[in-house]
């Protein structure tokens, strides 16, 4: 009976780390994928973003916008969603005017920071530290 133990134990041993290790790789390479996802469908939600801020606002970029938001219910935290709601709701009560400057920027910061905090876990930045730079072209 000893030997057998003896035996077997190693044997079983072996199998069951084989196996934690092989669930805990696929875990990982699951959630890198998803990370990676997310970071690229959120690189185009902010890209499109630009519709809504300074020169580069456009009817276009803000419809191209609406399209990637409403794909984001599919992957996005719920604070993402609802900071993305948010600054809807300050375009429709703006009636196409701009929003106040002020409320805008911190709207659009809040959205940086939610994604942020959905791909990096945590983040120390606030609205404030978002700054968004028109590119503007001289033609000569």
């Amino acid at each position: 009976m000893d030997n057998i133990i003896i035996v077997l134990l190693p044997i079983a041993t072996a199998v069951i780390s084989g196996y934690v290790s092989y669930y805990f790789a696929l875990r990982s390479k699951k959630s890198e994928a998803i990370l990676k996802f997310k970071e690229e469908k959120y690189s185009n939600l902010i890209i499109a973003l630009q519709g809504f801020v300074g020169s580069t606002s456009s009817s276009d970029r803000k419809r191209i916008f609406f399209e990637e938001q409403y794909k984001s219910w599919l992957y996005s935290s719920d604070e993402v969603v609802k900071a993305v709601n948010r600054l809807i709701l300050l375009v429709q009560e703006g009636h196409g005017q701009a929003p106040n400057p002020i409320e805008g920027r911190k709207v659009v910061g809040d959205i940086i920071l939610e994604m942020r905090k959905d791909l990096l876990g945590k983040t120390d930045l606030t609205y404030m530290d978002f700054r968004y730079t028109d590119v503007i072209d001289r033609k000569e």
